[in-house]
């Protein structure tokens, strides 16, 4: 199969603040070649295509021949190589067994009540004409979560939350030398952070995630200090950066009259939490190693090469949604969408994060159900993660 080239830069400032009508002429192509994505052999948009190689073992997050680390990136590889997120079978399957011993359904479920007592004093907080949801509200929220969660100080949460911004850059598509050495810097000092933590933690264990996580053990095995280390930083940081966006992207819906507020007052929340991140999703792309040679939907891959999947794209496949711009609570497949990925990496906080958005929702909209946007929204320069830098509202 000859692939079609598809351009568009994922600079533009209207693909960035309206990528949608580029996403379905793509889709329209089948796979195709996205120029402005080099290191991409192939993207795919399709709903059927985007979830069936997210579950294809022969394809994975883990390049099969990695090429040498540049030294100044040493820090950031140094935890890429332990986390559960890069690695692939039999590695990943030994990672997530671990680490799903000390992140439990239970675990996750009896945080709600505090996750509303805190979503309730945020809200109290929400001053002035126009405030800023995402500094108010969308970023403090997940951060404060996530930080009790895994048993971090909550002083530390600015620290945490710098450093995570600074490697989560590391995947957006404008990224530099300048943005690299950051990424590394913050990865050394996020790094040792939680090597103290964990020695803290270990000498005065409480019932914290990072003590389950100190205590897991599968038979004789347990996580390496190394292991723990990138565990912690992963979960930190996914645990907080994809659910601030989600869930500012989910009160904009609202304030532009696409969702009602009342569907996250309600028995359909969880589908209005579910149509929210198909129709929104924090992140617009995942991409894949071929682990060999092979032949997928007609486009030939050499071991090492990479495909797109334009999840945010396949979101919004009518074959799969009808109109699927349009906000339906009655959907028979509500949670179809692929926001936390699919397949052996499917989100291990995906329960967490759709709790908190739920909450978030709820307690922000009980208050104020007719949130109103004071001044157009503006989508951060930072694809392919989708959300706002700032959200101001009128309350």
């Amino acid at each position: 199969m000859t692939l079609t080239t598809f351009r568009q830069s994922p600079r533009d400032p209207a693909f960035v603040q309206d990528p949608w009508p580029a996403y379905d002429r793509l889709r329209a192509l089948g796979p195709a070649h996205w120029a402005e994505l080099p290191h991409l052999e192939a993207v795919f948009a399709g709903h059927a295509e985007v979830s069936a190689l997210l579950r294809d073992r022969r394809f994975g997050r883990e390049a099969p021949d990695p090429a040498p680390t540049p030294p100044h990136l040493a820090p950031f590889a140094a935890l890429e190589a332990h986390s559960l997120l890069e690695r692939e079978p039999p590695v990943h399957t030994r990672l997530r067994a671990l680490v799903s011993r000390a992140f439990t359904s239970r675990a996750v479920a009896a945080l709600e009540p505090w996750i509303a007592t805190l979503a309730r004093d945020l809200v109290d907080r929400l001053e002035g004409p126009a405030p800023d949801l995402v500094a108010g509200y969308a970023e403090p929220l997940p951060l404060a979560v996530i930080t009790r969660v895994l048993g971090a100080p909550p002083e530390a949460g600015p620290r945490l939350r710098a450093w995570s911004a600074d490697m989560v850059a590391m995947y957006q598509a404008r990224r530099d030398r300048a943005l690299e050495d950051r990424a590394a810097t913050a990865s050394a000092e996020f790094a040792a952070f939680m090597a103290d933590l964990i020695a803290r933690r270990r000498a005065r264990p409480g019932d914290a995630l990072l003590d389950r996580l100190i205590a897991a053990r599968d038979g004789e095995d347990r996580l390496s200090e190394p292991e723990l280390v990138a565990t912690a930083v992963l979960l930190l940081n996914a645990g907080h950066e994809a659910t601030v966006q989600a869930i500012g992207n989910a009160v904009r819906l609202v304030a532009e009259g696409r969702i009602a507020a009342e569907a996250f007052l309600g028995p359909r929340a969880d589908a209005a939490v579910e149509e929210t991140l198909r129709l929104a999703p924090p992140l617009h792309l995942f991409d894949r190693h071929a682990l060999e040679d092979v032949e997928v939907f007609g486009v030939r891959f050499r071991r090492g090469e990479r495909a797109g999947l334009l999840i945010a794209a396949a979101g919004r496949d009518p074959a799969a949604f009808p109109a699927p711009g349009r906000a339906d609570l009655a959907r028979p497949n509500p949670a179809a969408h692929l926001a936390f990925g699919g397949g052996v990496h499917f989100c291990v906080g995906a329960p967490l994060a759709r709790l908190e958005i739920r909450v978030a929702l709820a307690e922000l909209l009980r208050r104020h159900p007719r949130p109103a946007l004071a001044e157009p929204p503006r989508i951060a320069d930072r694809w392919h993660f989708h959300g706002h830098d700032r959200l101001r509202l009128r309350l």
